[in-house]
């Protein structure tokens, strides 16, 4: 199939989005983590983030348009604080139940069963169950007027990983820690590595090292 730019804008609103939403390729699934200053807490299913550097260590996610309430986007900027937790093969039913519009009143938490866990001197709750957890503070927040999202940048300040699968050099094996890929909306795949590479050199060839 060939699609054009006249093509995809007089697509059904629903196709378009599912279409655009597969096409960027696998995404990470993340729960988000946060709370407000009451201490209540919320906890969203969020795709988008993305890798920006690693001195200082920063992630960025972006929040969808807000014609409703957002009560993650809310929390993170209230708090500045919010944890990233990688969905594991084992409860990706309770992590996409989060995707539902609870009131704000309702922790997602206690609706999916899924359990909070909390970290001394950290105001946002982590997921019990993630194998992989991270911690982050918000550094910077930009309003994208080309489609109305919200840009957060955060910079990572807690890391949790279990220790089998964590390399010597500091690379993390997330096959082996359960981590699960989603592609589009809806679509949860499980990863396995298939070969890690040497770092590319223009006067080597490309060489695998596991």
């Amino acid at each position: 199939m060939h699609f054009t730019e006249k093509d995809i804008a007089a697509m059904e609103s629903r196709y378009r989005a599912a279409l655009i939403n597969s096409v960027s390729g696998f995404k990470p699934a993340n729960l988000v983590g946060t709370a407000d200053h009451d201490g209540n807490t919320n906890l969203a299913i969020i795709s988008s983030v993305v890798h920006l550097g690693s001195n200082p260590p920063l992630l960025a996610l972006i929040i969808r348009p807000n014609p409703v309430e957002r009560h993650t986007l809310d929390n993170i900027l209230n708090t500045r604080c919010y944890s990233i937790n990688h969905v594991h093969h084992t409860f990706i039913e309770a992590a996409h139940q989060t995707a539902a519009r609870y009131p704000k009143e309702q922790s997602e938490f206690t609706a999916t069963g899924l359990q909070e866990h909390w970290v001394e001197e950290f105001a946002a709750p982590f997921v019990l169950e993630a194998s992989v957890r991270l911690g982050l503070e918000l550094r910077e927040h930009q309003h994208l007027r080309i489609n109305d999202t919200h840009l957060l940048i955060g910079e990572v300040v807690l890391v949790d990983v279990p220790s089998d699968c964590l390399g010597d050099d500091g690379a993390l094996n997330l096959s082996a820690a359960g981590t699960v890929a989603l592609s589009g909306l809806d679509s949860y795949y499980e990863t396995r590595r298939l070969r890690r590479m040497a770092y590319a050199k223009p006067d080597q060839p490309p060489r695998a090292l596991e």
